[in-house]
């Protein structure tokens, strides 16, 4: 268990460069994951969401219900500004049915898990983000189809109430059986064990899906060359800044102090894409196989940019702390 736990933090500390290995790897040896497809991505992902579920305390509901101001002000903004970037974004680059509809997608999904683990590490407020969190999952199902349906449903059909089923299927039903296994076996030694391994499975298991998502769209991707990937990578590039910009400036309009206006950039810019790709996977595959490719880059991307993000947050905090500590010892020198 202890050789685990340490793989575990390895995969954890480095999460973005082991998906992008993952994808590299598989878009030279494509076959390796054709494996994760259909019901298995859906299975994958849904053990990435228990393991969301397995971190959930009572006091993280108690968090939605104590701060309702600032959860709603969180989940609005998640829900407005990065369908409607996305959408934008779209029709700036003249994007073509699959690759709108992947970003859209993006747009479009709840906050993702790892904004959480970002929060912390730029001394953001930690309930704020696991709330904000929590509260977008719970309302995906109805949500992200309407807005999906809303935003690209004059572009390709959307089943939308199919998206119901399948986000209810590997989002809340995980996550609460999650919940109910940390409520019951909390305190138990053993269990709290299989919990610090957890991290490392959801890294393996979001590698998967990218690799799944390469191995699927290889021949579309070799065909459509080095233009597409850069000018995907561009869009998904410009929807994540934007939204960490837009969601800075929401918490400095509602006057949020700085770990609040840290966190609420974090989860507006950072998407669950491994949800996007499980998406676009079942329902546009068929007709639109490179909506797929959006997503993956999404998946690797957003979780490079957050950690760079904590960082600049982290940097930028302590400058000002020592600024501060300057100021007020030459304020003592002066009063001297």
């Amino acid at each position: 268990m202890f050789i685990l736990q340490k793989i575990s933090q390895l995969l954890s500390s480095k999460a973005s460069w082991f998906v992008i290995a993952t994808a590299v790897f598989t878009f030279f040896v494509p076959g390796a994951f054709h494996w994760v497809s259909g019901y298995t991505q859906t299975v994958i992902l849904g053990v990435i969401m228990l393991t969301m579920g397995l971190t959930l305390t009572t006091n993280d509901f108690k968090v939605l219900f104590s701060r309702p101001g600032d959860i709603f002000i969180g989940a609005c903004a998640q829900f407005t500004i990065m369908p409607l970037v996305a959408w934008s974004l779209t029709r700036i680059f003249n994007l073509d049915t699959p690759m709108a509809i992947g970003i859209i997608l993006v747009g479009c999904c709840p906050g993702g898990v790892s904004s959480n683990i970002m929060s912390f590490l730029c001394k953001g407020d930690v309930a704020f983000s696991v709330g904000m969190t929590t509260a977008s999952t719970l309302l995906a199902p109805i949500v992200t189809p309407l807005l999906v349906l809303w935003l690209a449903g004059q572009s390709v059909d959307v089943d939308a109430v199919g998206m119901f089923i399948n986000i209810l299927i590997v989002t809340i039903i995980p996550v609460t059986i999650g919940f109910f296994l940390n409520l019951w076996l909390g305190s138990r030694q053993q269990f709290k064990s299989i919990q610090s391994v957890m991290p490392g499975v959801s890294v393996i298991c979001l590698a998967c899906i990218v690799g799944g998502v390469i191995s699927a769209v290889h021949n579309q991707l070799i065909a459509n060359g080095l233009t597409m990937l850069l000018l995907t990578f561009g869009v998904v590039f410009c929807h994540n800044t934007i939204g960490y910009l837009l969601g800075f400036l929401t918490g400095t309009l509602f006057k949020f102090n700085t770990a609040k206006k840290r966190t609420i950039s974090i989860e507006v810019g950072m998407q669950n894409a491994g949800l996007a790709t499980n998406l676009a996977t079942n329902f546009f595959m068929a007709t639109n196989p490179l909506a797929v490719v959006p997503c993956a880059i999404s998946c690797a991307w957003h979780s490079i940019s957050g950690t760079i993000l904590a960082g600049i947050f982290m940097r930028f905090g302590k400058n000002q702390a020592e600024n501060s500590s300057e100021q007020t010892a030459s304020s003592q020198q002066v009063e001297n």
